[in-house]
């Protein structure tokens, strides 16, 4: 029996030396693994405590300056719409025509570019409508003409008359546009420029 004690007491101290020398090892770990997770966990709260307080103050700042109304463009925009607007076919008509002055004719390649002075018909006589705009053409457009092709009226092609109309305003005509804003044709009003 004292033999059983003796081996009882030695397996209880070697389990006792193995728990002192397991236990603190584990437990340095688990306390280790903590602190790691502390760390971060502190970390993650700072750095998103430092977002939100940037996201709220971009955010102020985006609405004080909306507030203020928008800013000005950094260059001011040339304007490059002409006043002019192609006149629109009728209900039931196929063109529709502008009245005005056809010069500075200029035959460049399969175009001619052409300068149009837009008139107003008012009771046989014509007044400037304060509009001007230049066409380019195909050089086989279609043009009505009397006066200018010596009083005997004929449709010759644009590129014919490009002398004629190189000079200032002189001769006026209806210019017809089809639905798309397309010139059709062009016809001499012979009894305005006679």
């Amino acid at each position: 029996m004292a033999d059983e004690t003796e081996l009882e007491g030695y397996l209880a101290d070697l389990a006792e030396s193995g728990r002192r020398h397991a236990e603190p090892l584990a437990a340095e770990r688990i306390r280790a693994r903590g602190e790691q997770r502390r760390r971060r966990r502190r970390s993650a709260l700072a750095a998103g405590g430092a977002l939100l307080a940037t996201a709220v103050v971009l955010g102020g700042v985006s609405l004080t300056r909306a507030a203020q109304g928008p800013e000005p463009p950094a260059v001011t925009p040339t304007p490059t719409a002409s006043p002019f607007v192609p006149p629109a076919p009728a209900p039931g008509e196929e063109y529709a025509s502008e009245l005005g002055y056809v010069y500075d004719a200029v035959l460049s390649g399969d175009t001619v570019r052409v300068t149009v002075e837009q008139l107003r018909a008012e009771r046989g006589t014509t007044a400037p409508a304060g509009v001007v705009h230049t066409l380019t053409l195909p050089r086989g457009t279609l043009v009505e003409a009397r006066a200018l092709t010596d009083g005997s009226p004929a449709d010759v092609q644009l590129d014919q008359l490009v002398s004629q109309l190189a000079a200032g305003p002189q001769w006026v005509f209806f210019i017809d546009y089809d639905d798309e804003g397309e010139v059709h044709s062009l016809r001499e009003a012979y009894w305005l420029s006679e």
